[in-house]
């Protein structure tokens, strides 16, 4: 992982103390960026702990939007290509999307920075 953090807001540190993307989404993000990122990394990159970041990857695998593969003694995750996420004008849109849009978006927003 770069080291980059996933900033938490867009407007700035003057901006209100919440955040437009949830944990779930930044962890979504964050997977998406690094298939073999440490949840460690994942927890320090969107301010959790280690074992919140874990329960949220949980949530991720059972709801079919992550897929975790075992590579020795590390996880390797990847994001499941498949499940349908949104219908927008009889169109449907899959969590692979998103994910794709939200870390060129990121991308996008570090290089201004």
């Amino acid at each position: 992982m770069t080291g980059n953090k996933i900033p938490l807001n867009v407007l700035g540190p003057s901006s209100p103390a919440w955040s437009f993307l949830t944990k779930h989404a930044q962890v979504l993000i964050a997977v998406s960026n690094d298939p073999e990122v440490r949840l460690r990394d994942i927890a320090a990159t969107v301010d959790l702990t280690e074992r919140r970041v874990q329960s949220i990857l949980n949530d991720l695998i059972v709801a079919n939007y992550v897929i975790k593969v075992k590579s020795g003694r590390r996880n390797r995750y990847a994001i499941h290509e498949d499940p349908d996420l949104f219908e927008v004008d009889g169109r449907e849109g899959s969590i692979a999307q998103i994910a794709r849009i939200l870390r060129l978006t990121s991308g996008a927003r570090q290089s201004v920075e």
